[in-house]
């Protein structure tokens, strides 16, 4: 554990997200279905936030109303204290899908942000080479989606979601497709980028370990209609490494996170996790 901290000394590079009360109703022929809310969710300026709950509880909704690409049915988001009135462009996302397009290679694929946002090429090139590097995908930048292992395909993902440098990070069970190991190295990838820039990052998942692993703090949500149950503050020291099991807190709070999840039902108290 030698060389960490629980200082965290670099600027902040993210925005505030808030979401104040928010709700959301679907309509369909069996009539309205409330499926989340109401919910408050405050994230600060370069915070890393992870929500965690079960299936159907509205984490993806979530997430979705954050970023102005679904419309809350009451209740409002705020960025920077401005209300989110169309969807945020100052934003990356990582969906659980790499969503690359096949007919273009990993250094193509994240060069559309610069033919979508009119960049300057030399620019973005280097950036995206810089992060590439940084990935471990320095080998596969001509390579098409179909030539890269899933874990690959998802770094590409996360470059073409940083390499505009936006301030906010949505990220939605982002290595939900990858085995453990793949998603381990991944995990760990994704903080040490996240240490240099700081981006404010709301991260959806259904594991426990990604949650403590990478966040600041960790909102727990109950089944539908999704409704923040409870907030916890990650004490640990970054960068973690890849067996958390080795701090007590990181006991505490999975211990914490399992018993809240048994009071709500959603899985039975065997006595065992």
């Amino acid at each position: 554990m030698a060389g960490m901290t629980r200082k965290q000394t670099s600027n902040p590079g993210g925005s505030a997200i808030t979401l104040r009360d928010v709700t959301r109703t679907f309509g369909s022929r069996d009539g309205d279905h409330h499926a989340l809310g109401p919910v408050t969710i405050e994230a600060s300026p370069g915070e890393f936030v992870s929500i965690i709950g079960p299936s159907g509880c509205g984490k993806s909704t979530t997430m979705l109303i954050a970023a102005g690409l679904l419309q809350p049915s009451s209740g409002r988001v705020e960025v920077d204290g401005r209300p989110l009135t169309k969807p945020l462009t100052d934003v990356g996302i990582v969906f659980q899908d790499h969503l690359l397009l096949d007919f273009r290679t990993a250094i193509e694929n994240v060069m559309l942000q610069q033919e979508i946002r009119g960049l300057d090429r030399g620019e973005l090139l280097a950036r995206t080479r810089a992060l590439f590097a940084k990935l471990g995908l320095g080998k596969a930048e001509n390579r098409y989606p179909h030539q890269l292992s899933g874990g690959m395909r998802q770094r590409v993902s996360i470059a073409r979601a940083l390499v505009h440098e936006p301030s906010v990070l949505f990220m939605d069970e982002p290595f939900g497709a990858l085995d453990a190991i793949t998603r381990t190295q991944i995990r760990h990838d994704l903080e040490a980028l996240w240490l240099e820039t700081r981006k404010t990052v709301l991260f959806i998942t259904h594991s426990i370990e990604e949650a403590i692993g990478l966040s600041d703090r960790v909102l727990v949500m109950s089944q539908s209609p999704g409704r923040i149950v409870d907030e916890i503050r990650i004490d640990l020291p970054r960068p973690r490494p890849a067996h958390l099991g080795h701090y007590a807190e990181f006991v505490q709070y999975a211990d914490r996170i399992y018993a809240t999840f048994e009071k709500l039902g959603i899985f039975a108290n065997t006595g065992q996790h």
